[in-house]
């Protein structure tokens, strides 16, 4: 007897379909499992036995094979056990395989035949959707990520034996309503605002024209200046994230296990905060089975890096690469795994070990250790930040100024409309942002007048830039415009760039 189940695997935060084949036939009694699979797919035999014997099913004395179809794609995770529980029981004629045509399956089972929440089922559901399949059998325990999902009937269930009661038309279960559209207009609430800062006008000027474009950002100033402050205020100005955004931020969470059914969908652009012990691994992703590390989990939002100095070589150095690309690709025997990392990079660092320089009464650093210090961060890593900004330290009239600061709502009104005309700018295109630009729309959208580009290479070599600097510097230069509602790029935009580029200098 013959029986195919529809589930799903997923490779990077991609999905790819899956068919559960199983066969029982005469010979040898045994349970084998193909496939190309992961070690915790192939202990799945076990888990399903037992889940079957305790649910009221015994299996035959007969040869069974499961086949996990296609065989080139290694399979890994704890979501097959369901369907390969079902595909035989089918096998054993206890379900009509009709009941079985043209419905995806996914779930954990425990011993006991509970069904328990698996990894990664939003992008599954999401593939299943875009490859016309309309009724879904998920875990009770991911009824959150389900209820995102529109255009599908999902049902969830709490054990095997419910599974087949329903099946068998026993049981009736209603399908998940979809509550995506109320909780993308839902209201959203941000701990930090930017009307808790006060003074730092260069900072708070640069985090916005930063947010405005998706730039990176760095700091520098003593500790106590507000820098961390700052970055955790980044998300509540940054515009909001589309439906698309939001589902593929969702489904990153969602394969690391990170969705929670208080909140099955990420609705704010994601902040984090990477420790300086991280390793190269924890930041761009990885590991035996290839799992998205912080640079993924920060995906159309914010990463940010406080004591920057104080992270490891390897680790800065790792994140090179994506902050050009926007992706990581991850090669592991004979697969590659992509994970999507358009972020953008916040990072704060004071400017010498003690953090007291320039004030050389409190400064306990001499030029060779503050050398030192500051050389821990390389030139190509550097070059790669698009706004540098020294954050001086708050002074007690900024601390006791009566006059309230702007909030975080007034500016993001401003960055809203800027990033508006960023969208019509990058109609047709795969890019939603300045940063986003490549030499080809540089040249496109930053065109400058004549005296314009002579200002431009009187800047750049004054303060010898490499060509990566100086398309960064109009990249900037256009957001400035943006904001300022300009079509043309000024030369107060130029001036004010390039002032935020070579800060440092």
């Amino acid at each position: 007897m013959f029986c195919s189940v529809l589930s799903g695997g997923v490779r990077g935060v991609d999905s790819f379909p899956v068919h559960v084949e199983t066969d029982i036939s005469n010979g040898m009694p045994c349970f084998d499992m193909v496939g190309y699979i992961g070690s915790e797919v192939r202990e799945a035999k076990d888990r399903v036995r037992t889940a079957l014997k305790n649910a009221g099913f015994t299996l035959p004395v007969a040869r069974i094979t499961v086949n996990l179809s296609p065989g080139d794609i290694k399979k890994s995770g704890t979501g097959y056990d369901l369907p390969v529980a079902l595909s035989i029981l089918s096998c054993m004629e206890v379900l009509d395989a009709g009941s079985l045509h043209d419905v995806f399956i996914a779930g954990e089972l425990s011993l006991s035949g509970q069904v328990c929440a698996t990894k990664g089922i939003l992008p599954m559901l999401l593939r299943a959707r875009r490859d016309g399949i309309k009724r879904c059998i998920i875990p009770a325990a991911n009824s959150g990520e389900g209820s995102v999902v529109e255009g599908m009937e999902i049902y969830t269930v709490t054990d095997l034996s419910e599974t087949v009661a329903f099946l068998l038309g026993q049981k009736s279960l209603c399908p998940l309503v979809s509550h995506l559209k109320e909780d993308l207009m839902a209201d959203r609430d941000y701990e930090h605002d930017f009307s808790r800062i006060r003074g730092q006008k260069m900072a708070r000027r640069g985090a916005e024209i930063a947010a405005a474009g998706l730039h990176n950002l760095i700091m520098m100033g003593p500790p106590g200046a507000g820098k961390t402050l700052i970055a955790k205020c980044i998300p509540s100005i940054m515009p909001p994230l589309s439906e698309d955004e939001c589902l593929e931020v969702s489904s990153i969470y969602s394969v690391r296990g990170a969705l929670s059914s208080d909140e099955p969908l990420i609705t704010r652009r994601p902040f984090v905060a990477a420790h300086s012990s991280s390793t190269d691994i924890s930041l761009v992703g990885g590991g035996l089975v290839p799992r998205p590390g912080a640079v993924s989990l920060a995906h159309k939002g914010v990463l940010f890096l406080d004591e920057i100095p104080e992270f490891s070589r390897k680790a800065l150095e790792a994140l090179r690469q994506p902050l050009e690309d926007g992706v990581v690709h991850i090669t592991r025997n004979r697969d590659i795994c992509s994970f999507p990392a358009d972020f953008m990079l916040v990072a704060a660092m004071n400017p010498c070990p003690c953090g007291n320089w320039p004030d050389m009464n409190r400064c306990t650093c001499d030029e060779a250790r503050r050398s030192r210090y500051l050389s821990k961060i390389s030139g190509p890593f550097l070059d790669r930040m698009d706004i540098c900004i020294v954050a001086e330290k708050v002074s007690p009239f900024d601390i006791q100024s009566r006059e309230q600061p702007e909030c975080s709502a007034s500016i993001r009104q401003r960055i809203v409309t800027a990033h508006t005309i960023q969208k019509k700018r990058f109609t047709g295109l795969s890019i939603s942002f300045n940063s986003q630009m490549g030499n080809h729309e540089i040249e496109q959208f930053c065109r400058l007048t004549p005296p314009r580009e002579e200002l431009m290479k009187q800047m750049a070599a004054k303060y010898e830039m490499s060509a990566r600097t100086y398309y960064r510097v109009l990249k900037v230069a256009r957001t400035i415009a943006d904001l300022s509602g300009q079509n043309d790029i000024g030369d107060d935009a130029i001036l004010e760039a390039v002032r935020l580029k070579v800060s440092f200098a």
